[in-house]
């Protein structure tokens, strides 16, 4: 039964990691010393100075992921839904599971020319395309393959 728990915990506490992981990202974009211009060092990209929603706050996060204002509050409500989801074993495994299927394909239009901007709304492409694949990787494998395992686990335990 030991076993169950530390396998049940693992899908929530993955469930939190990814959404304190995003929402620390998503509000780290609107951090303006934290984003800069493509191409350049220079911080402090104001918001208000940007002639659609594609290039409001547009740069580069740490400078290395291309982001902008609608980026950043996509993350910060993927970072407050994994947190909240924390709270149960089947909300953070259905958090899991979603979250993994929505960012594998995330990656794969970040490397589509038509979808790597999310069609003129926020960037995906560049370093986001490992980002979002490795962060859905790990949130599979907590949504689908560790439930197996436990399950699996729980049907070969001895009975009392």
């Amino acid at each position: 039964m030991d076993t169950i728990n530390k396998g049940n915990m693992a899908e929530r506490y993955c469930a939190l990691i990814i959404g304190v992981l995003f929402l620390l990202i998503g509000v780290a974009g609107f951090v303006p010393a934290l984003v800069s211009l493509p191409g350049s060092s220079a911080p402090n990209i104001p918001v208000d100075a940007s002639p659609n929603v594609y290039a409001a706050g547009f740069g580069y996060l740490f400078g290395l992921f291309p982001t902008n204002l609608l980026h950043n509050l996509v993350h910060c409500a993927v970072g407050l839904l994994g947190i909240g989801s924390y709270t149960s074993l089947s909300s953070a495994r259905l958090f899991n599971r979603g979250f993994a299927i929505a960012y594998v394909l995330i990656a794969i239009m970040g490397l589509l020319p038509l979808a790597k901007t999310t069609f003129g709304l926020m960037p995906i492409f560049g370093n986001n395309v490992w980002f979002n694949a490795l962060t859905a990787a790990v949130a599979a494998y907590f949504g689908f393959v560790q439930p197996t395992q436990t399950m699996t686990q729980m049907d070969t335990s001895p009975r009392a």
